[in-house]
């Protein structure tokens, strides 16, 4: 098993934005070969920003960097773009691979 989180600051004010983003897109997912499960999950709010992180579960690192390189990430990821205001800064990738 192999899980791939991304963590996201985002702006005060815009995280009912955000969640939006998330509930409206097509993640293309469901028909990827080796994909289980996701979730988007909300952290602590900070003076600066609210946490949220992507959590996604797939049977192997293979199955998940093949996703990264095909088309179905490239579609669900065409309108990042279109979210300005939203995030502060890049995500922030973690990886891991389950050892028991």
């Amino acid at each position: 098993m192999f899980i791939a989180m991304n963590r996201f600051k985002i702006a005060l004010g815009r995280e009912d934005d955000f969640v939006s983003v998330w509930k409206n897109r097509d993640s293309h997912l469901k028909d990827v070969p080796g994909f289980r499960t996701f979730n988007l999950l909300r952290g602590a709010t900070t003076e600066e920003y609210t946490l949220f992180a992507s959590h996604s579960i797939w049977d192997s690192r293979n199955a998940f960097e093949d996703w990264t390189r095909s088309e179905a990430f490239r579609a669900a990821h065409r309108n990042a773009g279109d979210t300005k205001g939203i995030y502060l800064g890049h995500p922030q990738v973690e990886t891991f691979d389950a050892v028991l």
